[in-house]
C-alpha cells in the first residue's frame, strides 16, 4: 500500500491526471469521463465519511450513491484505500498549485491547512482509523515537495549536493508535519493563519541560510 501511494503522489507534478493528454477528441472524451467518475466517487466517499467510521464504508455504499455498478468503481480504483489516496492527491494538487516558491511557500502551506480543514470530517475519520499512516505519508510527501522547491530555488547558482538539499527539505518537513499532525489531533481549532504566522517568524530566512551553509564553499 505504501509503495502504491508513493508512486501515485507523482501526480502532484501532473495535476491534470495520469492519462496522457492528446488532441484526439475521442481521447479527450475518455479523459473527461474518467475524471467525472473519479470526482464522483471521491465526493461520495467524503460524504459517507461524515456519517460512518472509515472501516464501515463499503464500495457498495459509494456505488449505490453514485448510481453505478461495482465494476465501474473497480475500473478506476482497486479498493477504498486507492480512492483515499486519489482524493488526497487531488486535494494536494489544488492546494499547492503555483505556491511552491520562496515568496509563496507560506501561502502554499496555509492552503494545505485549509484543504485539510475543508475536509475535516473526512481527514479526521481517516486519521483516527487504521489509515492514520496514510494521512502522515500524504502530509510528508506534500510538505516535502513544497519545501524542496523552495530549497531548489535558493540553491540556484550554488554548488549544493542533492543529498544535502533533500536533508534540508526533510528537516523542515518533519517540523511542519509534526505541527500539522498535532493540530489535526487536537481538533483543528487553532486558526491556520496564526500557525503560519508563528512559523514564518520562527524560520524567517533560515532556509536560505541553511542552503548557504551546505554549498561549496559555504556562504557565511
Amino acid at each position: 500500500m505504501i509503495k502504491t501511494f508513493l508512486c501515485r503522489v507523482q501526480h502532484l507534478n501532473n495535476p491534470n491526471g495520469s492519462l496522457k493528454r492528446t488532441g484526439n477528441p475521442k481521447q479527450k472524451k475518455e479523459e473527461a469521463h474518467v475524471q467525472h467518475h473519479q470526482a464522483g466517487f471521491g465526493a461520495r466517499f467524503k460524504k459517507s465519511a461524515v456519517k460512518k467510521p472509515f472501516h464501515k464504508i463499503t464500495i457498495n455504499d459509494i456505488t449505490e450513491e453514485c448510481g453505478v455498478s461495482r465494476m465501474t468503481f473497480y475500473y478506476h480504483f482497486k479498493d477504498i484505500y486507492d480512492l483515499v489516496e486519489w482524493s488526497f492527491i487531488e486535494d494536494a494538487a489544488r492546494a499547492l498549485e503555483g505556491k511552491k516558491s520562496y515568496d509563496t511557500w507560506q501561502e502554499g502551506f496555509l492552503n494545505i491547512f485549509h484543504a485539510v480543514l475543508e475536509n475535516k470530517p473526512f481527514i479526521t475519520n481517516v486519521y483516527r482509523s487504521v489509515s492514520r499512516e496514510q494521512v502522515e505519508l500524504y502530509l510528508y510527501k506534500l510538505v516535502h515537495d513544497l519545501i524542496y522547491n523552495v530549497v531548489e530555488e535558493k540553491a540556484q547558482g550554488l554548488h549544493v549536493p542533492e543529498e544535502d538539499k533533500a536533508f534540508i527539505a526533510d528537516f523542515y518537513k518533519y517540523a511542519f508535519v509534526g505541527i500539522m499532525l498535532d493540530w489535526i489531533k487536537n481538533g483543528m481549532t487553532e486558526p491556520p493563519e496564526r500557525i503560519i504566522e508563528r512559523i514564518s517568524i520562527l524560520i524567517q530566512g533560515d532556509i536560505a541560510r541553511a542552503v548557504g551553509k551546505f554549498c561549496t564553499p559555504p556562504i557565511k
